[in-house]
């Protein structure tokens, strides 16, 4: 093996997602026998809406598996741009949309396209894993704004005013929030969209989790008169739809932006898959009782876990209004077992007690951990009584 292999300098600005990292550890200790309850993983555990599937069988019957336009069909950028209409009243055409290789890949094309080295992008703390190497990738600069855990980590523009510069490129939001289950208010939205478009930067809307809110009304930045001009959506039916592996998603932007974002794409991996977008196309246009149903059994869940967690000494645990993660402070619990750090907590727990979560540090907290409820109420109750009798034994 070589021992001089040079490598871009690009690829060392970034690290290993945090996240895929945990889901590989549990796999590895599953495939040794272990009984893990695995709290890391951020995807829901419905399967796939049976009338998802069955367009995917007759796309493969009617032999749709050849290219397509490295943007996805137009028939699926309309559906797109039909569905976003429908759920939160914008107004885009097929020329403003995008489809990506997941919302992953929506995110990283934008940052690319967008940001020069240099450049500042703003991100609210805790932060999606994904956000921070991206920035580093492109050259940008992350500027990190911290939000109040004793306000559920809900964002404002009065946080964010002050970390705006002349350098300023973007400000990346995303509600409900992965992990904490934030949500901005509309009202709130519109005073960051008026700061930002005041600021001409652009506000980067993440809509990953945007169907999964508790209180009122699902809620998108751009259906503001005039948000077209700053917003930029980057949207998914990973989790809406439970489709994480068929990776979907989509950018809702100005046909400048598009463009940029489909040469880039024409050139990494050209099209989504052409299956997928058939999936896709039935998941946006059929029926969306699924949606509803996962929405109610994740706020059944999410009550459970959180009055769960509030009965564990040293553990405070805020309200999740939307997605499906709790995001309790440990710190007390940390204290009193001698641990530094939500790392070192997450380590020992899944060594002493089975039970996966992901660290704080992977989103900006040390004394956070981020637990998916994307799971069985079975599942749900045997971590946490793990949980709890690891943070109160000695």
């Amino acid at each position: 093996m070589r021992s001089d292999i040079e490598l871009a300098g690009r690829v060392s600005a970034i690290g290993v997602s945090s996240t895929m990292k945990v889901a590989a550890d549990a796999e590895r200790l599953r495939r040794e026998g272990a009984d893990v309850v695995d709290f890391g993983a951020g995807e829901p555990d419905f399967p796939t809406p049976a009338n998802v599937k069955r367009a995917a069988v007759a796309a493969l019957e009617a032999d749709f598996t050849k290219y397509t336009a490295a943007g996805g069909t137009y028939e699926l950028r309309e559906a797109v741009r039909d569905r976003h209409a429908a759920d939160y009243g914008t107004s885009y055409e097929p020329s403003e949309c995008i489809v990506t290789v997941g919302g992953k890949h929506a995110i990283f094309n934008l940052v690319q396209v967008l940001v020069n080295p240099g450049d500042e992008v703003v991100i609210p703390v805790p932060y999606w894993v994904t956000y921070k190497d991206v920035v580093a990738y492109s050259g940008g600069k992350c500027v990190f704004v911290e939000t109040d855990p004793r306000a559920g980590f809900a964002l404002t523009a009065d946080r964010i005013e002050p970390h705006l510069t002349p350098k300023t490129r973007a400000i990346i939001v995303n509600s409900p929030c992965n992990p904490s289950g934030a949500v901005i208010g509309p009202e709130e939205f519109r005073r960051i969209l008026r700061l930002a478009s005041r600021r001409g930067v652009w506000l980067i809307s993440d809509e990953c989790y945007c169907r999964f809110v508790y209180q009122g009304e699902p809620y998108s930045a751009a259906s503001e008169p005039g948000a077209k001009d700053t917003v930029i959506v980057a949207g998914s039916l990973s989790k809406t739809y439970a489709m994480t592996g068929w990776r979907i998603g989509f950018v809702l932007a100005p046909e400048p932006v598009i463009a940029a974002v489909n040469k880039l794409q024409s050139h990494s991996t050209s099209n989504p898959n052409s299956i997928a977008q058939k999936a896709a196309l039935e998941a946006l246009r059929g029926p969306q009782d699924a949606v509803a149903e996962m929405l109610a059994e994740y706020r059944r869940r999410r009550n459970f876990v959180v009055e769960r967690l509030r009965r564990i000494p040293g553990v405070d645990a805020a309200e999740p209004m939307g997605a499906f993660y709790a995001y309790p402070d440990v710190a007390a619990a940390m204290r009193g077992k001698g641990i530094d750090g939500s790392a070192r907590f997450a380590e020992r727990l899944l060594e002493e007690a089975g039970v996966v979560v992901v660290p704080g540090e992977a989103f900006g907290n040390r004394t956070h951990i981020r637990i998916s409820y994307a799971t069985s109420m079975r599942e749900l109750e045997r971590g946490l009584d793990r949980l709890h009798r690891f943070i109160v034994s000695r």
